[in-house]
């Protein structure tokens, strides 16, 4: 009917946003979401059915395929961050404005957030029969873990802060030339499963001394909803207060694979500019040289 048409025009007028940086956290919410509700499911899913339902894998391949999932919805719109770390990576190499990583950091710790609550609504059944009806931390039947990330009981502080600064800085390095222009960027339409696949062989690779977390949102979202939901100041006071690692740790190493991957690979590439100009000493003579537009530099 011409009626509701006519309201559907209205109200997506009304609706529409027209702040840039809003847009840009709404898109940061929403992709966060897709990609912890796929994880989280699958977590949930392979813990309380005690593996029958799913192994290790196929929690590495859901949160992989949440990953392409959001890349598809949000890389034109935000730039489908999904993570603090990749967030601060981006400021510091000019490619996001400074102003923007709080809204950014705050929009992905929310989506997460929600996508823990969502999940603990679908699963609650499963997850009070898995534990008796005690949410605990610790124990065979812990269930804290489907959410949020936790050491296995061996490890040192140290070990589990390096565990996550090489992760997080394994996926920036990997992820930095896929749309870097002076390398050989990927075809866009491939940038959202390369870049899955790139975090499914972190995932798969090192995971299992923290859990995987290297996403300070991942984390503290989940974690903030067990804290609230029933698990209790566990969830932040175990393993000697370890919740600060995956939130910290993670930063850190975005940044330090961000500088590997310029000193090692980036700043070494040809520049477009130069090599116009270059170019331009090799093949006209020297007398008839004069200043190359592209870079508005005088060759003689």
């Amino acid at each position: 009917p011409m009626e509701v048409r006519r309201f559907l025009v209205w109200l997506r007028q009304q609706g529409k946003v027209r702040n840039a940086l809003l847009r840009e956290c709404l898109g940061e919410v929403l992709g966060t979401f897709i990609f912890m509700m796929f994880g989280c499911a699958a977590l949930a899913q392979v813990k309380t059915s005690r593996g029958s339902k799913g192994q290790y894998l196929s929690a590495n391949m859901a949160f992989s395929v949440g990953h392409f999932s959001h890349l598809c919805c949000l890389l034109p719109h935000s730039g489908a961050h999904m993570n603090p770390a990749v967030s601060l990576s981006c400021c510091v190499l000019g490619r996001l404005a400074w102003s923007k990583l709080l809204p950014y950091c705050l929009a992905q710790v929310i989506g997460a957030f929600l996508a823990a609550g969502l999940v603990f609504l679908m699963y609650h059944d499963a997850i009070m029969s898995y534990s008796g009806g005690v949410l605990t931390v610790y124990g065979p039947n812990e269930t804290a873990s489907i959410f949020a990330t936790y050491p296995v009981e061996f490890l040192s502080l140290g070990s589990s802060f390096l565990d996550q600064v090489v992760g997080t800085g394994m996926v920036l390095l990997c992820f930095l030339p896929l749309d870097d222009q002076q390398n050989s960027p990927a075809p866009p339409d491939l940038v959202p499963p390369l870049a899955a696949t790139v975090l499914l062989g972190v995932s798969m690779s090192m995971s299992y001394n923290c859990g995987g977390g290297i996403n300070p949102a991942r984390d503290f979202g989940p974690r903030l909803f067990t804290f609230m939901a029933g698990w209790g100041s566990d969830v932040f006071t175990c393993y000697n207060y370890w919740f600060w690692v995956p939130i910290a740790a993670p930063m850190l190493g975005a940044v330090i694979g961000s500088y590997i991957y310029l000193i090692f690979i980036q700043w070494h590439l040809p520049d477009p500019d130069t090599d116009t100009c270059a170019n331009a000493l090799n093949i006209l003579p020297k007398e008839n040289l004069s200043p190359c537009p592209p870079c508005s530099t005088n060759l003689t």
